[in-house]
């Protein structure tokens, strides 16, 4: 890392992050000659599973971060990229540090939800000078996993609508990770703007596609946060910030479910860094039991 810093600074302290799946997350604290210091955050892929990715999921990051330096959207800037591990123990992305932090509480959600659903908005309309490259949706419906004690004619039905062929779409700068976990806000009830974003993190998956896969992605981690009214609080909330969503229900329906199915195999994957975050009631059961009425609720709305 020090390969990186200014001239006379040097690495003073070291904090593990805490909230990620897929990789190890550091805040690094530099010191500068003039006595102050600043913060680098280091990402790095331990686990001997996504090891195997990491290089294709760092360079996607990296370029995520170069198109979006000056794009208006605040995201972390990128300082360095070590993909293959050459220099570094294990493949790691150099970034800098977002003021915030995450909320996943359940107060004040009725100013946080519209707050993210304005910044996608945002992030769907960059139009950046190279695209990234078209999405992927690895859910099939013979990967679903029904969760124990769920409606199986429910989830039936549901897994019959993703055997279609997906719509057709008008492409977008996607995320593709957006989510509570992924925005950092600045908290501060007594100031007159209140709640503010003050960032958005983890670009490793930003991708070309439909602007419904990130609002049902965003949808579907509400509801298992929060309940299914607030997943399905938010496609309307985007459309009140000015997005646009797919022309028919059916058509809406499908990325919403789409999402929703692959939520099923990650369940106790997305779970346990909740739980360590402080919210202890979200138990895989709770989350599957939450994800069982929020697809009800889907396939109801379609009735």
């Amino acid at each position: 890392m020090s390969r990186h810093l200014d001239v006379g600074e040097r690495i003073v302290r070291t904090e593990s992050l805490h909230g990620g799946i897929t990789a190890e997350m550091r805040r690094l604290t530099v010191g500068t000659p003039s006595g102050g210091t600043r913060d680098l955050v280091l990402r790095s892929f331990v686990d001997p599973f996504y090891v195997g990715h990491a290089e294709d999921s760092l360079n996607r990051e990296a370029d995520a971060l170069t198109l979006l330096t000056g794009a208006g959207v605040s995201a972390p800037g990128l300082v360095a990229v070590d993909p293959t591990a050459a220099h570094c123990e294990y493949p790691s992305l150099l970034m800098t540090h977002l003021a915030g932090r995450t909320v996943l509480d359940d107060e004040d959600l009725e100013t946080r939800v519209p707050l993210l659903a304005r910044q996608l908005v945002a992030i769907h309309a960059l139009r950046p000078a190279e695209r990234p490259r078209e999405y992927v949706a690895l859910t099939t419906a013979d990967t679903v996993v029904t969760p124990k004690r769920a409606d199986a004619a429910v989830w039936g039905a549901a897994t019959d609508v993703i055997r279609n062929p997906a719509p057709p779409y008008e492409g977008r700068f996607l995320h593709r990770d957006f989510q509570p976990g992924n925005v950092l806000f600045d908290v501060e009830p007594s100031r007159p703007a209140g709640t503010r974003i003050t960032g958005v993190v983890d670009w490793a998956a930003a991708s070309w596609g439909p602007a419904d896969l990130d609002v049902a992605h965003c949808s579907v981690n509400l509801a298992l946060l929060h309940g299914p009214a607030w997943g399905l609080r938010f496609a309307e909330a985007y459309e009140e910030a000015g997005g646009v969503l797919a022309a028919t229900a059916s058509e809406r329906l499908y990325w919403q479910v789409r999402d929703a199915l692959a939520s099923s195999e990650e369940v106790q994957l997305v779970a346990q860094p909740w739980r360590e975050a402080g919210r202890a009631e979200l138990t895989t059961r709770a989350v599957e039991e939450r994800l069982d009425a929020y697809v009800i609720a889907l396939m109801d709305a379609l009735d």
